[in-house]
């Protein structure tokens, strides 16, 4: 069977969420079919596996993405997986297997500041109410997503009568830190600094936990959002790395008490994953995404609550050798191979569908 894998959401030069999720997906899939690879710029294939057969289409934002089926059809492909839900069907001669990875955006309207304005409005206007998703989903044969708990919410939403599979995020191995090795005083925080992050709560825990606690901030930060989050705890107690390489981001997880969340939503929480891999604990929001992931490993509070973050981070404390050695089992739950080989099974499944 030939199958295209739509790359076209893969970042040049680093990965975001999506992006990572396809080149985690790409670089496992089962070698029982032939797979090429979809791009509209042959820069994303520096960052996918090599080897592969690929062909150029247009961008998933082009104008006429509803009708993108027009170009994949001279592939003579049997199957296409992507890992949005946005790509066109219309017209299509393939199967299709689309990806939800969440509903946050119907809760939190805002959509990321990347994006140019008109990008922006489309956002908006499609998040005002479910039919465009449905309308999205039900155009393919069948769907992914990636945790069981958005799984329950699109049946609670009733956004497709396709099947929908599960195929988790996972993280890229690591070198776990080693036993008895520095622990210091530091807490780490990846994610974007939008309002539903509430990364305001992490900072505000940090004096109650002592002045000499720090908070590490990984990703890119806007000089608004820099000074505004400096002036709630003092600016020695936030450090911001502003777009940390892996291997920074590792070396701090490594020697870090924990890394910590205080998300009001989220459609997974790969930097969970990936903490727990390299044996730090998490201290994370008390919400079903963050449960599924980190099982009993983890420590949970109430996102709303400075003084509920500090008390999650003091219980870690005093169970931490017993919860770094759980947070590694727990995280080996979540592996690439197993998520490729569920997505190429919702694959198979759609072509066995379509066919009969």
């Amino acid at each position: 069977m030939r199958v295209g894998i739509d790359c076209r959401y893969v970042r040049i030069g680093r990965h975001d969420g999506i992006s990572r999720f396809t080149a985690g997906v790409v670089a496992h899939l089962p070698d029982r079919h032939d797979y090429t690879l979809l791009v509209n710029d042959e820069r994303q294939l520096e960052s996918l596996p090599g080897g592969l057969p690929w062909e150029l289409i247009p961008a998933p934002t082009d104008a006429g993405e509803p009708l993108v089926a027009r170009h994949v059809n001279r592939l003579g492909l049997d199957a296409v997986f992507s890992p949005m839900q946005t790509m066109g069907s219309r017209g299509r001669r393939y199967a299709l297997v689309l990806t939800l990875h969440d509903l946050i955006y119907y809760r939190n309207r805002t959509p990321p500041r990347e994006f140019a304005w008109p990008i922006r409005l489309g956002w908006r206007a499609f998040h005002l109410s479910w039919w465009p998703q449905r309308l999205l989903l039900n155009g393919a044969d069948g769907v992914v997503t990636v945790s069981s708990t958005t799984a329950a919410l699109i049946t609670a939403h009733r956004l497709t009568k396709r099947p929908v599979t599960v195929a988790y995020n996972a993280a890229d191995p690591a070198t776990v830190r080693p036993a008895g090795g520095p622990r210091t005083k530091t807490l780490v925080y990846m994610g974007s600094f939008m309002p539903y992050k509430n990364v305001e709560t992490l900072v505000a825990a940090l004096p109650l936990l002592g002045s000499d606690w720090t908070l590490h901030c990984m990703s890119r930060v806007s000089d608004a959002d820099r000074a505004r989050l400096s002036a709630l705890a003092g600016p020695d107690a936030v450090v911001f790395h502003d777009g940390a390489s892996d291997e920074e981001y590792l070396d701090a997880l490594r020697s870090a008490t924990a890394l910590v969340t205080a998300s009001y939503d989220e459609g997974f929480g790969i930097p969970l994953v990936e903490a727990m891999g390299v044996g730090t604990p998490v201290a994370v929001s008390d919400i079903p995404i963050f449960r599924e992931i980190g099982g009993d490993a983890a420590e949970y509070f109430d996102p709303s609550s400075p003084s509920a973050v500090a008390a999650a981070v003091r219980r870690l404390e005093a169970r931490w050798d017993a919860a770094s050695d759980a947070s590694v089992v727990q995280a080996a739950r979540f592996r690439w191979e197993d998520s490729a080989e569920q997505v190429v099974r919702a694959v198979e499944q759609a072509v066995a569908a379509r066919g009969a």
